[in-house]
Order: structure tokens, then C-alpha cells, then sequence
């Protein structure tokens, strides 16, 4: 008998630490963009953890990782674009507050591959005019595009509609969001879009410029000329100081991870929040994206320790050419 109760007393205490363990778990889903800065905030944050607390990251699209996080499946949401209007009616019904917090600047990459030779950079109007919804069907070869092109095939590939990246690409190049041609190779994962261009010499694409750093080799990045640049700066990178000055345009953009408010509240979150906004700086640089300026971290860091909830963007989904900071500090 007493070894039946010594065996119930282990049985429990074993089970008590199981759950314990099991409540020390961040659900994060959302951007493949965000995704290499989350994840290497997430590989630091365990390490200091000693296995205490595990967080997943899983890659959804802005739009997949919405949907999750305002049913409350979910604790964070990495997006590439602010919170939409639709998104935001879904979590007020469903009781979930959220903490919008900026993590880095990104420059969406124009790519082609390496056996392209024609393309030393494109203009904005090119671009619309290979993706606006009436060239599917219609401009379907490079020498449509530009004179002197080659009479060949032009093979897109881009973004899935779940992907905050393909929203902010449409609002910022065909000049509304959600809307382009449906004839290309779609992925939310972007090492989906890379295998694709790295094996066709036809390709054309874009995503988030962390994995074109990534995969130098096996890619060619395109400078992107606005032509409305008043300066008259012609074709421009997405490098750091281009993107942070606000000269690579219309295609640089602030990235984020919203934090469920009730989540915040559990002492893992918080650790794992803090620890993302005093590090980012120097892991979204790792991982291949731009830092944003020390005061704007201190500011969203600001913002989650008063817990304040909302988008400094109103809710309204992608905006062109915004300064995070200068947001952040009208608050």
C-alpha cells in the first residue's frame, strides 16, 4: 500500500512538472519576412531559457498569421505590414487586444537570376506594367516591357495573397493593395520564390532583401528606379542607408510582431518581448535586414511595458513611404 501511494505521490508531481513545462510555450505564426529575425530572436531568448520555455515559429503569411492571432490561437504575429481593417473587426469580435511593435526595416527585393543580362535596373512603371491586373494574358514577354528586351517568355514569381509582402507590393507598385495579375508562381514562403528564380534564367520576383543576402550566389538583385524622386537619384539598392534615408522607394517598409495584450501578461511573453526589443537591432542585422534607429526601439519598447494596444497606423493595412519613429513618437 505504501508503495502504491509513494508511486500516486511520483505520478503527480512528475505530471505537475509536465504542465508546468507545457505552460511555458509561445505560439508565434505569421511573415516568412519576419520569420529570420523572430526565429533568431527565439534561438537567444531559449538558450538563456535552459529549457524552461520554448517558443514555435511558424510561417503562415501576414495574412495566415492574422488569422490565427485574432481567434487567439496564437500569442505573437510577425507581419510585413500593419494590421488590416478587416483583421482588426476579427480581433475586437473575438475579444483580442494587440500590441503593434516595429522590429526592422525592410527593402523588398526586386530579383532575377544571374543569366539574365539584360537588366541592369527597372523603373517603377515597368514593374506595373509586368503585374497591374490587366497585363495577365497580355505582357507576357520581356521585349513587351522594354525595347531591346529579348522576344522571350517572362516567368513571375511573387508572394502568395496571404503575405503582408504582397500587399504592401501591390499597394506600393500597382498602386492598390490586393491587386495584380493572378498568372504567376505564388508562395508564402520565400525559400519557395529563391528556388524558383535561382532555376530559371527567366525568372523575376520579389521578396524581403534578408534572403536575396542569403542567397547571393544564386541571385541577381535589380535597383529600382522611382523616377518621381525629386532628387533625381535614378536606380537605387535596397542597402541600409538607402532604406533608412527613405531612398529606395517605393519599396522600403518597417516590419513588426504584434503581441496579444492577455499574453503579455504571462511572465514568459513579457521576458521573451523584452529580450526581442533590447536585441533586434543586432539580430535583424545578422539575419540580413535593416536596423531601425536606437529611439525607435526604446520607443516600442516603451509602448509594450505600458502596454499600450493598437496600430499607430489606425488599422488601415500597408502604408508608402512611413518613418516608424516619427509614428511612434507622436504617442
Amino acid at each position: 500500500m505504501k508503495e502504491k501511494i509513494v508511486l500516486i505521490m511520483t505520478m503527480i508531481a512528475v505530471s505537475a512538472a509536465v504542465s508546468a513545462h507545457a505552460a511555458q510555450l509561445i505560439k508565434i505564426d505569421g511573415s516568412s519576412t519576419v520569420y529570420p529575425i523572430t526565429e533568431a530572436v527565439a534561438e537567444e531568448f531559449q538558450k538563456g531559457e535552459k529549457g524552461n520555455t520554448k517558443v514555435t515559429v511558424g510561417i503562415s503569411g501576414t495574412g495566415g498569421g492574422f488569422k490565427k492571432f485574432c481567434v487567439g490561437e496564437t500569442d505573437i504575429s510577425d507581419a510585413s505590414r500593419p494590421i488590416k481593417p478587416t483583421e482588426v473587426e476579427l480581433c475586437k469580435k473575438n475579444g483580442i487586444e494587440y500590441i503593434e511593435l516595429p522590429v526592422a526595416y525592410d527593402g523588398l527585393a526586386v530579383i532575377v537570376n544571374p543569366k539574365n543580362t539584360w537588366i541592369d535596373y527597372m523603373t517603377v512603371k515597368e514593374l506595373k506594367k509586368m503585374w497591374e491586373p490587366e497585363a495577365q494574358g497580355k505582357i507576357t514577354k520581356w521585349s513587351q516591357v522594354r525595347q531591346g528586351w529579348p522576344d522571350k517568355e517572362i516567368h513571375l514569381f511573387g508572394a502568395g495573397v496571404d503575405s503582408g509582402t504582397y500587399d504592401y507590393f501591390t499597394e506600393a507598385i500597382v498602386g492598390k493593395e490586393h491587386s495584380s495579375r493572378g498568372d504567376y508562381t505564388s508562395s508564402e514562403d520565400d525559400n519557395v520564390l529563391v528556388q524558383g528564380i535561382a532555376t530559371d534564367a527567366l525568372a523575376l520576383g520579389f521578396f524581403g532583401v534578408a534572403y536575396y543576402e542569403h542567397n547571393k550566389d544564386r541571385l541577381k538583385l535589380v535597383p529600382v528606379d522611382d523616377e518621381n524622386d525629386a532628387n533625381g537619384r535614378g536606380p537605387i539598392l535596397p542597402e541600409y542607408d538607402n532604406v533608412v534615408k527613405r531612398t529606395y522607394q517605393p519599396l522600403a517598409r518597417p516590419i513588426f510582431i504584434y503581441v496579444n495584450k492577455r499574453s503579455a501578461e504571462k511572465a514568459e511573453v513579457q521576458r521573451f518581448v523584452e529580450f526581442y526589443m533590447k536585441s533586434d537591432g543586432t539580430l535583424s542585422r545578422e539575419v540580413g535586414y535593416i536596423t531601425l534607429p536606437d529611439k525607435a526601439y526604446e520607443l516600442a519598447l516603451r509602448r509594450f511595458e505600458k502596454r499600450t494596444a493598437g496600430s499607430v497606423f489606425g488599422g488601415h493595412g500597408s502604408q508608402v513611404g512611413v518613418k516608424i519613429e516619427d509614428l511612434l513618437q507622436k504617442e
